[in-house]
């Protein structure tokens, strides 16, 4: 991902289990604060009209995360379909960029009244091609 839209966060102690690793659950957590922020900044008001809904989460990890790093997760669409779209996330360790983990996500747009699934609309679907690239959102208090 070139220049991706990219959240910072620390890893917290109790996010840690007994090996002194991010425990693996932790990651769809990760995720799931990343997509919401990108969100955040691709759709701004019209992201209050959207409602969607995880179908599918397949996570790859490569290295373990520890206590205090902090992770940059990189988060760009990777498709939109007619009803759905994927949104893929790289989690590195900064400084350096080492490569933690990978996941694609899937979500269903749904009506919020009903559940049922409804198309992409037009906006939300040049939203997303659109992206959010460079913009940078820290939770982890990163200086410098």
């Amino acid at each position: 991902m070139p220049n991706p839209f990219r959240l910072l966060l620390r890893v917290r102690y109790h996010e840690c289990d007994a090996q002194q690793i991010v425990f693996n659950a932790r990651y769809g957590e990760y995720i799931d604060i990343a997509a919401g922020e990108f969100s955040r900044a691709v759709f701004g008001d019209l992201g209050s009209s959207l409602d969607w809904r995880l179908v599918r989460q397949l996570t790859e990890w490569k290295s373990p995360a520890r206590y205090d790093d902090v992770l940059a997760l990189g988060v760009r669409t990777l498709r939109v379909g007619t009803r759905s779209f994927t949104l893929g996330t790289e989690i590195s360790r900064l400084p350096g960029e080492s490569l933690l983990a990978t996941s694609e996500t899937v979500y269903v747009v749904v009506d919020a009244r009903t559940g049922a699934s409804e198309p992409v609309s037009d906006a939300a679907r040049a939203a997303l091609l659109r992206g959010a690239d460079g913009v940078v959102i820290d939770f982890a208090g990163k200086r410098g």
